[in-house]
């Protein structure tokens, strides 16, 4: 292993990588798609302009520091990093590439903890910037799937529930895409689907609203109701229909076909509202409701519970939405529209 703070001495090193919103979440676990997979479920998202970025260079020998918006900075001995604290996951990535005397620093341009995938997007340039500094030493740059897989594997080993994969593919590789879960181990996890191409990947952001309703998400609690419930044998109909939902809301975005899109989208929220009312709080569902009136369709992001809601409709309806959903945020304090678009671009 090459010394990486040596490296980082002679310049920083720095990554970024975009957050996302997204369709058919959950489908993503393998505790879902194995006992899924004739159905072919699928999850459907959107990378965001919102990056993370992260820069590293060299610190004291024998530590880590790590800084991050909305957490405060942590600085250890590079030993006895803790992957049980809010920055765990970084100190997980950090110990995978042996680091030494390196300052982390991290910048998202998403709320903290706003359910747009941000830890796992931090893993993800986390991993990037590292194996830039070893492409320094002569060491090739790992391909983009092997990021997302490492990403996805650090993130389960220290969460202590079943992760999801989505997060880490819209990261690494940007864009609007179908992921199906194939639940065939040893062969490929997933096959990718592009379903908007990156030249018209402007032109579909004009279909789309984003909103922060001012509170963090905690996905544990919401994620593992579904799983505890899943694995016990309640609501295996709704899933089911979840999994058909996901597939035909591909299928509309694929061919244009919003108005189905956004049928597809709304009877999915409401499954998820049937099995769990909390994916929605008090913000959520008077944004929900409107879209509604607009004739468009709205969703929580990633697992609700707060964080985000996206809305998706003609663009017409989507302006017309865009100064109800401002009043209504307006009524919390942090909660505020979301200036994203589309990003076609993945890590970088």
């Amino acid at each position: 292993m090459s010394d990486l703070r040596s490296l980082l001495e002679q310049n920083p090193v720095e990554a970024s990588a975009p957050c996302r919103i997204d369709m058919g979440g959950t489908l993503d676990l393998s505790t879902f798609y194995l006992p899924l997979r004739h159905l072919r479920p699928c999850t459907f998202n959107v990378a965001l302009n919102l990056r993370t970025r992260v820069r590293l260079s060299a610190h004291t020998r024998g530590k880590i520091k790590i800084g991050s918006r909305g957490f405060e900075d942590l600085e250890v001995d590079s030993a006895r990093a803790p992957f049980d604290h809010p920055m765990g996951l970084m100190m997980a990535v950090a110990a995978y590439f042996q680091a030494d005397g390196v300052h982390i620093e991290i910048d998202s341009a998403s709320p903290p903890r706003s359910a747009l995938g941000g830890s796992s997007v931090a893993a993800v340039a986390l991993i990037w910037a590292f194996s830039k500094i070893m492409a320094r030493a002569g060491h090739p740059l790992p391909e983009l799937q092997r990021v997302a897989l490492l990403a996805h594997a650090i993130e389960q080993s220290v969460a202590g529930v079943p992760c999801g994969i989505q997060d880490q593919l819209a990261a690494v590789y940007g864009g609007v895409n179908s992921w199906y879960w194939l639940g065939e181990p040893g062969l490929d996890l997933f096959e990718r689907r592009q379903v908007v191409p990156h030249q018209a990947c402007d032109a579909f952001g004009q279909h789309l609203l984003v909103a922060y309703c001012g509170v963090p998400h905690v996905s544990k609690d919401i994620n593992g109701t579904w799983v505890r419930d899943f694995l016990a044998g309640r609501h295996r109909e709704q899933w089911h229909r979840i999994c058909h939902l996901s597939r035909q809301f591909t299928e509309a975005v694929a061919g244009g076909r919003y108005d189905q899109a956004q049928a597809c989208m709304n009877q999915e929220t409401d499954l998820r509202l049937d099995m769990t009312p909390d994916v929605l709080d008090d913000l959520g569902h008077p944004l929900v409701a409107a879209a509604r009136r607009e004739q468009c369709g709205a969703r929580f992001t990633g697992a609700g519970g707060g964080g985000c809601v996206w809305a998706l409709g003609a663009p017409n309806r989507i302006g017309a939405l865009r100064s109800v959903w401002r009043q209504i945020l307006a009524q919390r304090r942090h909660a505020t529209l979301l200036d994203a678009s589309v990003d076609a671009s993945g890590v970088l």
